[in-house]
Protein backbone atom coordinates (compact mmCIF):
# COMPACT_ATOMS: atom_id res chain seq x y z
CA UNK A 1 0.00 0.00 0.00
CA UNK A 2 1.39 3.51 -1.20
CA UNK A 3 1.64 6.25 1.53
CA UNK A 4 -0.22 8.99 0.96
CA UNK A 5 2.45 12.33 0.91
CA UNK A 6 1.33 14.37 3.51
CA UNK A 7 -0.19 17.85 2.01
CA UNK A 8 -1.88 15.82 -1.01
CA UNK A 9 -5.22 17.63 0.26
CA UNK A 10 -3.51 21.46 0.33
CA UNK A 11 -2.05 19.89 -2.97
CA UNK A 12 -5.38 18.85 -4.18
CA UNK A 13 -7.10 22.17 -3.38
CA UNK A 14 -5.08 24.42 -5.04
CA UNK A 15 -4.32 22.17 -8.69
CA UNK A 16 -7.60 21.43 -9.09
CA UNK A 17 -9.13 24.75 -9.72
CA UNK A 18 -6.86 24.73 -13.01
CA UNK A 19 -4.15 26.66 -10.52
CA UNK A 20 -0.34 26.81 -9.78
CA UNK A 21 2.17 26.05 -7.05
CA UNK A 22 4.66 28.01 -7.74
CA UNK A 23 8.58 28.27 -6.24
CA UNK A 24 8.57 31.68 -6.55
CA UNK A 25 5.20 32.55 -4.99
CA UNK A 26 4.87 35.80 -2.37
CA UNK A 27 2.97 33.19 -0.36
CA UNK A 28 4.91 31.69 2.18
CA UNK A 29 2.92 28.14 2.52
CA UNK A 30 2.47 28.01 -1.65
CA UNK A 31 6.25 28.37 -1.66
CA UNK A 32 6.52 25.39 1.27
CA UNK A 33 3.89 23.19 -0.95
CA UNK A 34 6.33 23.34 -3.96
CA UNK A 35 9.15 22.71 -2.12
CA UNK A 36 6.98 19.25 -0.41
CA UNK A 37 6.29 18.15 -4.00
CA UNK A 38 9.69 18.86 -5.27
CA UNK A 39 11.15 16.65 -2.45
CA UNK A 40 8.55 13.50 -3.16
CA UNK A 41 7.41 14.32 -6.72
CA UNK A 42 7.15 10.79 -7.25
CA UNK A 43 4.62 9.89 -4.32
CA UNK A 44 2.76 12.81 -5.39
CA UNK A 45 2.37 11.75 -8.81
CA UNK A 46 1.11 8.56 -7.97
CA UNK A 47 -1.26 9.21 -5.89
CA UNK A 48 -3.07 11.98 -7.85
CA UNK A 49 -3.28 9.55 -10.67
CA UNK A 50 -5.00 6.66 -8.81
CA UNK A 51 -7.62 9.41 -8.94
CA UNK A 52 -7.17 10.73 -12.46
CA UNK A 53 -5.45 13.98 -12.07
CA UNK A 54 -2.17 13.99 -13.76
CA UNK A 55 0.64 16.16 -11.76
CA UNK A 56 2.72 17.80 -14.22
CA UNK A 57 6.26 19.97 -13.33
CA UNK A 58 6.86 22.85 -15.45
CA UNK A 59 9.61 25.21 -14.65
CA UNK A 60 9.60 26.38 -11.01
CA UNK A 61 5.78 25.37 -10.86
CA UNK A 62 3.14 22.37 -10.92
CA UNK A 63 0.21 21.77 -12.23
CA UNK A 64 -2.92 19.28 -13.05
CA UNK A 65 -3.56 18.09 -16.49
CA UNK A 66 -6.60 15.94 -17.04
CA UNK A 67 -6.41 12.69 -18.41
CA UNK A 68 -8.77 12.96 -20.96
CA UNK A 69 -10.04 16.19 -23.03
CA UNK A 70 -13.19 17.38 -21.29
CA UNK A 71 -13.73 20.38 -22.83
CA UNK A 72 -14.56 21.05 -26.24
CA UNK A 73 -11.94 22.47 -28.82
CA UNK A 74 -13.70 25.68 -29.59
CA UNK A 75 -13.62 26.29 -26.11
CA UNK A 76 -9.80 25.72 -25.77
CA UNK A 77 -9.01 27.93 -28.71
CA UNK A 78 -10.90 30.52 -27.26
CA UNK A 79 -9.09 30.79 -23.93
CA UNK A 80 -5.80 30.18 -25.66
CA UNK A 81 -6.96 33.32 -28.14
CA UNK A 82 -7.43 35.02 -24.46
CA UNK A 83 -4.32 34.37 -22.98
CA UNK A 84 -2.04 35.25 -26.55
CA UNK A 85 -3.90 38.59 -26.39
CA UNK A 86 -3.14 39.11 -22.61
CA UNK A 87 0.70 38.09 -23.75
CA UNK A 88 0.91 40.29 -26.37
CA UNK A 89 0.33 43.07 -24.62
CA UNK A 90 2.23 42.61 -21.62
CA UNK A 91 4.88 42.06 -24.13
CA UNK A 92 4.32 45.13 -25.87
CA UNK A 93 4.25 46.86 -22.41
CA UNK A 94 8.00 45.05 -21.52
CA UNK A 95 9.33 42.82 -24.08
CA UNK A 96 11.04 41.28 -20.83
CA UNK A 97 7.99 40.78 -19.26
CA UNK A 98 8.08 37.60 -17.56
CA UNK A 99 8.62 35.14 -14.49
CA UNK A 100 9.67 37.41 -11.33
CA UNK A 101 9.18 40.79 -12.79
CA UNK A 102 7.81 43.33 -10.53
CA UNK A 103 5.27 45.45 -11.97
CA UNK A 104 2.13 48.34 -11.30
CA UNK A 105 -0.45 48.50 -13.10
CA UNK A 106 0.27 52.90 -12.63
CA UNK A 107 2.84 52.09 -14.78
CA UNK A 108 1.19 50.38 -17.99
CA UNK A 109 -1.82 52.83 -17.85
CA UNK A 110 0.99 55.91 -18.07
CA UNK A 111 2.66 54.21 -21.01
CA UNK A 112 -0.48 54.33 -22.58
CA UNK A 113 -0.38 58.24 -23.81
CA UNK A 114 3.03 57.36 -25.16
CA UNK A 115 2.64 53.84 -26.85
CA UNK A 116 -0.24 53.97 -29.30
CA UNK A 117 0.37 50.08 -29.86
CA UNK A 118 -0.08 49.33 -26.08
CA UNK A 119 -3.41 51.96 -26.05
CA UNK A 120 -4.69 49.53 -29.07
CA UNK A 121 -3.67 46.05 -27.59
CA UNK A 122 -5.69 47.26 -24.60
CA UNK A 123 -8.67 48.39 -25.90
CA UNK A 124 -8.52 45.07 -27.60
CA UNK A 125 -9.05 42.87 -24.73
CA UNK A 126 -12.04 45.17 -24.07
CA UNK A 127 -13.60 41.84 -25.07
CA UNK A 128 -12.69 39.83 -21.97
CA UNK A 129 -13.81 42.28 -19.79
CA UNK A 130 -17.75 42.33 -20.02
CA UNK A 131 -17.91 45.84 -21.95
CA UNK A 132 -15.55 47.75 -19.08
CA UNK A 133 -14.65 50.97 -21.54
CA UNK A 134 -12.19 52.92 -19.27
CA UNK A 135 -8.46 51.94 -19.54
CA UNK A 136 -8.18 51.21 -15.84
CA UNK A 137 -11.32 49.23 -16.01
CA UNK A 138 -9.79 46.92 -18.71
CA UNK A 139 -6.79 47.05 -16.84
CA UNK A 140 -7.86 46.04 -13.57
CA UNK A 141 -10.19 42.78 -15.02
CA UNK A 142 -7.02 41.77 -16.96
CA UNK A 143 -4.72 41.68 -13.80
CA UNK A 144 -7.75 40.07 -11.66
CA UNK A 145 -7.95 37.11 -14.27
CA UNK A 146 -4.25 37.07 -14.39
CA UNK A 147 -3.88 36.87 -10.86
CA UNK A 148 -7.32 34.55 -10.47
CA UNK A 149 -5.43 32.24 -12.81
CA UNK A 150 -2.57 32.41 -10.35
CA UNK A 151 0.08 33.80 -12.97
CA UNK A 152 0.45 37.11 -10.60
CA UNK A 153 0.16 37.94 -6.98
CA UNK A 154 -0.15 41.28 -5.41
CA UNK A 155 3.19 41.79 -3.55
CA UNK A 156 2.85 45.40 -2.16
CA UNK A 157 -1.22 46.24 -1.28
CA UNK A 158 -0.15 49.60 -0.61
CA UNK A 159 2.17 50.63 -3.89
CA UNK A 160 -0.09 47.88 -5.78
CA UNK A 161 3.03 46.51 -7.01
CA UNK A 162 2.45 42.61 -8.59
CA UNK A 163 4.90 40.12 -9.11
CA UNK A 164 4.86 37.63 -11.45
CA UNK A 165 5.02 34.20 -10.75
CA UNK A 166 6.68 31.20 -12.37
CA UNK A 167 3.54 29.69 -13.79
CA UNK A 168 3.64 32.47 -16.27
CA UNK A 169 6.27 30.66 -18.31
CA UNK A 170 3.47 28.34 -18.86
CA UNK A 171 1.56 30.63 -20.85
CA UNK A 172 4.91 31.59 -23.03
CA UNK A 173 5.51 28.67 -23.72
CA UNK A 174 1.72 27.63 -24.80
CA UNK A 175 2.54 30.58 -27.18
CA UNK A 176 5.78 29.07 -28.37
CA UNK A 177 4.29 25.81 -29.33
CA UNK A 178 1.63 27.12 -31.96
CA UNK A 179 3.37 26.22 -35.28
CA UNK A 180 2.16 27.68 -38.43
CA UNK A 181 3.05 25.78 -41.40
CA UNK A 182 4.80 28.32 -44.40
CA UNK A 183 1.95 26.98 -46.80
CA UNK A 184 -0.91 28.26 -44.86
CA UNK A 185 0.51 31.63 -43.01
CA UNK A 186 -0.81 33.85 -45.80
CA UNK A 187 -4.30 32.27 -45.75
CA UNK A 188 -4.16 33.47 -41.82
CA UNK A 189 -5.83 37.00 -41.96
CA UNK A 190 -4.12 39.31 -39.84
Amino acid sequence: MSIIPKQSAEVFEILSKGQFICSNSTKDYIRKLYLAISEDFDAYYEYFAGINMILEEGDEFYHFVRSEARAEVERKLEIVMKWIDVIDFLKTFDISFGSGMRFRAADILARLSVDADLKSKLEGLKKYTSGKDKHSDIMEKVLDMLEKDNFIEIENDISQEYKTLASFAYLEKLVLIINIPEEIQNEIPQ
